[in-house]
């Protein structure tokens, strides 16, 4: 099983980033909360950190784990690791995306978005809701 991090990331507005993958990557088109794959060893958060700042430039800060889930896309299951996290410093550069978004909560569902990542959207909206 291969073990990701995925990084929910709001701003001041309470909207999250979400980030396409370009065409020629695994799940390519599809909207996903940016992270990446953890390496031998890695922490989560030692992921997040080194993903982002690698494939979007950004440097975070304040992460906080917000639930697991796994998912099997046939030619690879995953366990994804989402974390809540602060955007510190950097301004977005993409190199895995072709796209990015900042998105109220409520709107994720007008995204086509990876399947794994589709029960971090249902918790994000049960947290709005209160």
């Amino acid at each position: 099983m291969l073990e990701v991090a995925a990084a929910i990331l709001s701003d001041a507005f309470g909207r999250v980033l979400i980030a396409r993958r370009k065409p020629h990557k695994a799940q390519g088109g599809y909207w996903e909360f940016p992270g990446g794959k953890l390496e031998s060893g890695e922490s989560v958060e030692a992921c997040l950190r080194r993903e982002l700042l690698e494939e979007m430039n950004l440097v975070i800060d304040q992460v906080e784990r917000f639930g697991i889930h796994e998912h099997d896309y046939g030619t690879v299951h995953i366990r994804l690791i989402a974390c809540l996290a602060v955007i510190s410093e950097g301004e977005i550069q993409l190199t895995d995306h072709d796209a990015y978004r900042w998105v109220a909560v409520e709107e994720l569902n007008h995204y086509d978005l990876a399947p794994a990542d589709l029960p971090f959207v249902r918790m994000l909206e049960d947290k709005v809701r209160g």
